[in-house]
């Protein structure tokens, strides 16, 4: 291998006119917009489709004759500098969300936000799936709502995998190099025009990472890649090649890179973000290199930059089994960390203790445990994962009843201007208020989609689906051809599909739980569905196993196989390397996006969300979102939301089985059949309208974003503000408080709980007073509350509610009497408790772990 003396990069030579073309491909903000995009497109269409829609790349190889011809086509130029207008527009805007709702907070704070991967356009690859395109609308919202936010993460040499199916359709995995050279990624340069560069600890030496940009619209994000010459081993190297890639240790490896990189990345660029966002645990040791910092910068003990920096942590949990959550062995912690805990004062337990969970009989280092113990904040993705994160997590907080884990839950979104086609946005333009294309969470706006004539509606969502199914038949031939198959196989797939038919689309990552085939249980069944010559129907199947994920890969194998037989050859196909553009045509074109995971195993899920902006539907599971967005008018439930042990799983995927079919014969296919005399499915586009109108508003990353700015990122920053400044003695202050409340807690009790009455009526208030030691501690310290509630026929409070007892008096001596009275609404039997709980105006919860106290128990 020949290696250069040095090199030299080649820009393309846009002509004055047309110069900031450059500018307009290396802002992301393209790839929500459908006029730059067209802009591109206009200069060459075919190799706009082969350097697969990526105009860094285009620029470069576009004839210098087709640059000037456009430099001197008015028609062209005009469109050129409309474009450019609005991008300026945009760019500059003051009258932004963040502005209208937090403008007059004095000092503007900035969020860091963190995942390990980001989906942003189809071009850049660095993503997986659900989390990477989560995570790329997170920061798309971010910039339109002018939320002042920072992205980091890694940028892998060679992303995730790329699939193609082998002849037997069993999933194979390539993995293209990406040129960062014709990407829209820059390399970030100190004052001397040098790559800047960060290093991190590894076992007896460092790893040194350089720094990109991707700008995407008004957010900035930073990705680290280790791919330098600075890096003398090849496996320090390669870190960061693949996304999930490689074993154990090199896992731990990207994200020690990622989370103590990360803060020196920022800390290398003079950024100083104020709030840190963890998009899952990936990302958690971040928080101990901000204590590390926090120690050394301002002279403090662990305990103290401890309590400091977690007020302005923040952590998002998207997992809903423990088993996919990021866990470490001893060993692995030992080998990277034994220098870096002694840095922070702390010994090999003390360390431990932070991420210390139980798994399988063992103990393992959790990256959520040690995030949720150093953050402020925490949540899930969707109602039901909050229900499922509290009891997750309950483990960490004895004593304290499931349903006040402190785990809330913001809802995932999806950001509608990258998912919603043209023809759709250009048909709500006509007719529903044009603030939708700034802020479509404003439930008022989607009210006027009823004025939207059917026939219009239904043309457009035809339009759409006839052209999946040209890209889905063209896709098709291009897999059959690498295959080698023969040319009436060829032929075949040319026919592959009916425009006309109802579609159902099913794409996602072939996890097992997700069950591809569900609704292959019954053949015979389903062949006499989809081939009714009279109401056809066809299934289109994306999606991507984990190279390691065997079972994954055999649901891939069963699909493929079943394709290609002759009563299916028409009517399943199965969409090989399935990614955003991919995801885009199907959402976009599919009349039903089918969902049958196992319940409570889909955190969220976003892609039937992006079905609502099309004009589709959505038919699944009541788990994830569907579980808080379905009624009977917007779409189809599988099941009632029952929930099954491991040892039925076979009864339950025959009963849901069933449910798929009996939904489709008995309702969604006549739903879609019946035809009044001009040809439209009336009632169908009437349930198209109610989801459009009634999920609109909701399920969005513009909502999504502001409640994280409401909920998290502003009420943080204001106590952080609080805590640090002019200087770190308010935090100090609270830190010794937080230190001594651990010293001193188990000298708290509750002596005696008395009831005034035993039997009242309902509508009568009940007096409850308890007697509590509190030790060393005084009350102002704690708030001690009666919890009260209905009974478990094991006589245990179940959904309680808690009122905040008032000081009465106290004997001088520890012993305080504390009393309240509590609303007897309802008849029937009632429990009545009391309990303790830590009490200070800088604790983000009083739901601390293992610090509560009840009665002792007889």
């Amino acid at each position: 291998m020949i290696k250069p003396i040095t090199t030299v990069s080649v820009t393309p030579a846009l002509p004055k006119s047309i110069h900031r073309l450059q500018e307009l491909a290396y802002n992301l903000r393209w790839s929500w917009d459908h006029e730059t995009i067209g802009l591109f497109i206009r200069l060459d269409r075919e190799l706009w489709e082969e350097t697969y829609h990526n105009p860094v790349r285009m620029l470069g190889h576009l004839s210098q004759e087709r640059l000037e011809a456009a430099a001197n086509d008015p028609a062209f130029i005009a469109n050129y500098q409309r474009i450019l207008a609005a991008y300026d527009a945009y760019m500059k805007e003051e009258d932004t969300w963040y502005n209208r709702h937090f403008g007059h907070v004095k000092q503007k704070p900035l969020i860091a936000y963190f995942s390990t991967e980001f989906g942003i356009t189809e071009c850049l690859q660095n993503y997986s799936g659900g989390l990477g395109v989560l995570s790329g609308d997170h920061l798309k919202s971010a910039s339109d709502l002018g939320i002042p936010l920072v992205g980091a993460g890694l940028l892998y040499q060679e992303g995730y995998f790329r699939q193609y199916l082998n002849a037997d359709g069993y999933q194979q995995e390539m993995y293209p190099i990406n040129d960062y050279a014709n990407l829209p990624v820059t390399l970030v340069r100190d004052a001397s025009g040098q790559p800047l560069m960060i290093s991190v600890p590894l076992p007896g030496r460092e790893l040194y990472a350089v720094i990109y940009k991707v700008q995407v619209g008004r957010v900035s994000l930073y990705l680290l890649n280790s791919n330098i010459a600075k890096n003398a081993l090849e496996e320090d190297r390669s870190l960061t090649d693949r996304l999930y890639g490689g074993d154990r240790r090199t896992r731990i490896r990207q994200e020690i890179l990622m989370g103590l990189g990360g803060i020196r990345m920022f800390k290398a660029m003079g950024i100083k973000p104020d709030i840190f966002h963890m998009n899952e645990g990936h990302s958690a040791f971040l928080a101990l290199e901000r204590i590390r910092d926090l120690m050394l910068e301002n002279k403090l003990t662990f305990e103290q930059a401890k309590e400091i920096s977690a007020a302005s942590n923040i952590f998002t949990t998207h997992t809903p089994v423990p088993a996919g959550l990021e866990k470490f062995g001893f060993d692995l912690m030992d080998e990277h960390f034994t220098d870096f805990y002694r840095s922070l004062g702390l010994s090999r337990e003390q360390f431990l203790e932070l991420g210390r969970e139980e798994m399988d009989g063992s103990q393992v280092f959790s990256l959520p445990v040690l995030a949720l113990k150093l953050s402020a904040g925490a949540n899930g993705v969707a109602e039901l994962h909050g229900d499922v994160s509290r009891k997750m997590w309950q483990f960490m907080y004895p004593g304290l009843p499931e349903e006040e884990v402190p785990i809330s839950a913001i809802t995932n979104g999806i950001h509608v201007q990258t998912w919603i086609s043209a023809d759709m946005g250009q048909l709500l333009d006509r007719y529903i208020d044009p603030d939708w294309r700034k802020d479509e969470s404003q439930p008022e706006i989607w009210q006027s989609v009823d004025t939207i004539p059917d026939a219009e509606l239904w043309r457009i969502h035809e339009r759409r689906r006839g052209e999946l199914i040209l890209f889905a038949r063209k896709r098709l031939v291009e897999q059959l051809k690498r295959r080698g198959v023969s040319y009436a196989q060829l032929e075949g797939a040319e026919e592959a599909l009916n425009p006309d038919a109802l579609t159902i689309g099913f794409a996602r990552r072939f996890a097992t739980y997700k069950r591809a085939t569900l609704i292959m249980q019954d053949v015979e069944r389903l062949a006499r569905i989809l081939n009714d010559a009279e109401r056809p129907v066809q299934i289109i199947f994306a999606g991507k196993a984990h190279p390691h994920d065997t079972q994954g890969k055999e649901f891939i194998r069963q699909i493929s196989h079943l394709a290609r037989q002759a009563e299916f050859r028409h009517s399943i196909v199965f969409l090989e390397d399935y990614d955003m553009h991919i995801a885009r045509r199907l959402i976009q074109g599919v009349d039903v996006w089918l969902n049958n995971p196992r319940r409570p195993k889909e955190a969220s899920g976003t892609s039937g969300m992006k079905v609502i902006y099309n004009g589709g539907l959505n038919c699944s599971v009541l788990d994830g979102w569907w579980a808080e967005a379905y009624d009977p008018s917007v779409g189809w439930a599988i099941g009632n939301g029952e929930e099954y042990p491991e040892d039925q799983i076979e009864h339950q995927d025959y009963l849901e089985s069933e449910a798929i079919y009996n939904l489709l014969e008995q309702d969604i296919v006549p739903l879609f059949y019946n035809r009044g005399r001009d040809g439209l499915p009336r009632e169908w586009i009437a349930r198209v309208k109610n989801s459009i109108r009634k999920l609109g508003p909701f399920f969005t990353t513009h909502r999504m974003v502001q409640q994280y700015a409401e909920q998290f990122y502003m009420p943080n920053f204001e106590r952080t503000v609080s805590l640090t400044t002019p200087d770190m003695s308010k935090g100090v202050e609270y830190a010794s408080w937080r230190a001594r409340l651990d010293k001193v807690w188990d000298q708290v009790r509750v002596r005696d709980v008395r009831v005034d009455q035993r039997q009242v009526k309902v509508g009568s208030k009940v007096e409850v007073a308890a007697t509590v030691h509190l030790g060393a501690l005084k009350p102002d310290d704690v708030s001690v509350q009666v919890y009260y509630g209905t009974l478990t026929p094991r006589g245990a409070i179940e959904q309680g509610s808690a009122v905040d007892m008032q000081p009465v008096n106290g004997n001088g001596e520890s012993d305080y009497t504390f009393a309240a009275q509590i609303d007897c609404e309802a008849s029937g039997e009632r429990g009545i408790s009391v309990r303790v709980l830590p009490k200070h105006t800088y604790l983000p919860t009083p739901f601390q772990p293992g610090i509560i106290r009840w009665p002792q128990q007889s």
